[in-house]
């Protein structure tokens, strides 16, 4: 069993887990778009765009779909992350976490929804987080959002439970990316520790004690999409 024939898009897939989760994609058969803010990342299939502009999301699936046919595989994967505590999270920055992580998931799920449905097996895999299952400290805007992320893959499991189409969010845990070694190096400049050891106190709020893997959250993907899983919030942790 394999991907072939099938059309996949991926958003923010020019880096990071989204470009993991496209090369795995490829190595099924699939023929991938990445979709993603920076043209220099994206490659030869790659269509930059803004996804939380739902004008340019729309502009985007039509390309891609012009090129590479009907969609039946969606990765909302784009994502950002700011972190302070509630008192000190400004309406901006809550908007800010919603925009990148539930709105753009909604304008991409909407922009795909007719190809989907109509797929022979129409799959749509969101990355979430950990956040959206549980809470964190210093997390309020980022968590909430991964908690409606979360959600509407389950509504859209519902709503589509008698069709073709299943809707699962996979939630990692903290995972070895440009974004947390980003973090992780302010971290260490206000507190005097060393990038590392930021690092590995950040793996330590995961069960397995270490940060997770961008190629671990992509064979789950792959294992989802292969699945008749619907509705469900999978950790990886």
């Amino acid at each position: 069993m394999t991907l072939q024939g099938q059309h996949a898009v991926v958003t923010g897939g020019g880096t990071g887990i989204g470009a993991i989760i496209a090369d795995a994609l490829e190595a099924e058969g699939a023929a991938v778009t990445r979709i993603g803010r920076r043209p220099a990342h994206l490659g030869p299939n790659g269509i930059a765009a803004d996804v939380t502009d739902p004008a340019q999301v729309a502009a985007a699936f039509t390309a891609a779909r012009a090129a590479r046919g009907p969609i039946s595989i969606l990765i909302p994967n784009a994502g950002a992350a700011e972190s302070a505590p509630f008192g000190k999270t400004d309406f901006e920055s809550w908007r800010r976490m919603f925009a990148v992580n539930v709105d753009a998931v909604f304008h991409c799920c909407q922009a795909a929804l007719e190809d989907l449905v109509a797929a022979e097996h129409g799959r749509i895999v969101t990355v979430a987080s950990t956040a959206g299952l549980r809470g964190f400290p210093y997390t309020a805007g980022y968590g909430a959002a991964k908690h409606a992320a979360v959600g509407l893959m389950r509504m859209i499991a519902q709503d589509y439970a008698n069709a073709s189409l299943t809707a699962n969010a996979i939630c990692p845990g903290f995972t070895d990316t440009e974004l947390v070694d980003e973090s992780a190096a302010k971290t260490a400049q206000m507190t005097g520790m060393t990038k590392e050891q930021v690092k590995a106190s950040m793996g330590g709020f995961n069960p397995c004690g270490r940060l997770i893997q961008p190629a671990e959250i992509a064979t789950k993907v792959v294992e989802i999409i292969y699945s008749d899983r619907n509705g469900e919030a999978v950790p990886i942790e």
